[in-house]
């Protein structure tokens, strides 16, 4: 039986899968509206920014919802729960408020709670301290998303290629499977002729740590996939269900990071900013959800194509933001751009009814 066959079906499809976003929106609003009316910002205004940064969140990382999807939809219904419940409170707590503010503690010296009062009594200052430390964790997120995209590029046991003869080409000419690495550090050795001097090392350490990551987590799904092929228990299927998840949580770690900078264009008050995102973050896992049982990407064969082109995109703006800023909008846009162009190619690739 398809799902959506008549409007009841489809009005509580949307339901099932949004509403808990809805409802958490509302929450967060409402705590916007109160945080305004204590702060200086006042009560419409909070709330305005609040919806901006929740669209700019979307915006960014609607290709992530798709790559995630991709992942997700191999994964059984336990680790997608785990997926939208401890997932969640990771990436709304634990990258768009506890990570800002690690980051700011180790980079100024800073104790924990010292940092805390400079973000919520002093947010210019605070914001100064994360900008700062932009070129960095550009060249970390930017080196991990680089490589998910690398290897999709060259992923010999990819059937539909997007770009035709482009991408059939290059996956052959991927004569060894390191390929992948060895472009990722050829760009981070780069860096040494092109990033200002004062930043070289910090930027060249910063992109070696984000390929070690993914080689990790990479390694991590290997040795549990090897695992569940010599054992058909549920105990390996868990093991390879964590790998997963681990890396969808590295994933969006890496999304983050540009929606938590790029935030601070847009207003210097913390707490709105993480009420935004956290909005922003809920329904790209909502979105990851629906775009599985959906089955959007088998309707739509070259979506997941768009979406890894996208983090190409993103890679590139982030590694080039090591010595140039990139607007958000530009970024956002862009995703939106391949996205589009995307499922129109694969609207036109439909067999004729």
């Amino acid at each position: 039986m398809r799902l959506g066959r008549s409007p009841f079906d489809r009005e509580f499809f949307v339901i099932r899968h949004f509403g808990f976003s809805l409802a958490f929106s509302a929450v967060c609003l409402g705590l916007a509206a109160w945080w305004g009316q204590q702060s200086s910002l006042g009560v419409w205004t909070a709330l305005w920014l609040t919806v901006v940064l929740a669209v700019l969140e979307v915006s960014l990382s609607f290709d992530n919802a798709v790559v995630n999807a991709g992942v997700l939809r191999n994964m059984s219904r336990l680790w997608r729960q785990l997926f939208l419940t401890v997932g969640i409170l990771i990436a709304v707590f634990g990258m768009r408020l506890v990570f800002p503010i690690v980051i700011v503690a180790v980079s100024a010296d800073l104790g924990w709670g010292e940092t805390v009062r400079l973000a919520m009594q002093q947010p210019d200052a605070y914001a100064r301290v994360l900008t700062s430390v932009y070129p960095v964790i550009s060249a970390f997120g930017g080196m991990f998303l680089l490589l998910v995209f690398l290897n999709f590029l060259f992923d010999r046991n990819k059937e539909t290629h997007w770009l035709g003869p482009l991408e059939w080409r290059l996956v052959r000419a991927a004569k060894f499977d390191e390929i992948s690495v060895f472009i990722a550090l050829a760009v981070v050795f780069s860096t040494r002729w092109w990033v200002p001097e004062a930043e070289q090392t910090r930027v060249f350490v910063a992109g070696i740590a984000g390929i070690l990551l993914y080689l990790a987590v990479d390694a991590v799904g290997t040795l549990f996939s090897v695992e569940a092929e010599g054992e058909a228990t549920v105990a390996a299927m868990q093991r390879s269900g964590f790998a997963s998840f681990l890396y969808l949580e590295v994933l969006d770690a890496s999304f983050s990071f540009d929606g938590v900078i790029g935030a601070f264009a847009i207003t210097k008050d913390v707490v709105v900013i993480m009420l935004g995102l956290a909005i922003g973050a809920i329904f790209v896992r909502s979105m990851t959800v629906y775009l599985v049982e959906r089955g959007t990407l088998q309707a739509y064969i070259y979506l997941e194509h768009g979406a890894h082109y996208a983090i190409g995109a993103l890679a590139a703006i982030m590694i080039a933001g090591t010595v140039v800023h990139v607007p958000e909008v530009v970024t956002g846009l862009i995703g939106v751009g391949f996205i589009a162009a995307s499922v129109w190619s694969s609207m036109r690739a439909r067999p004729a009814s």
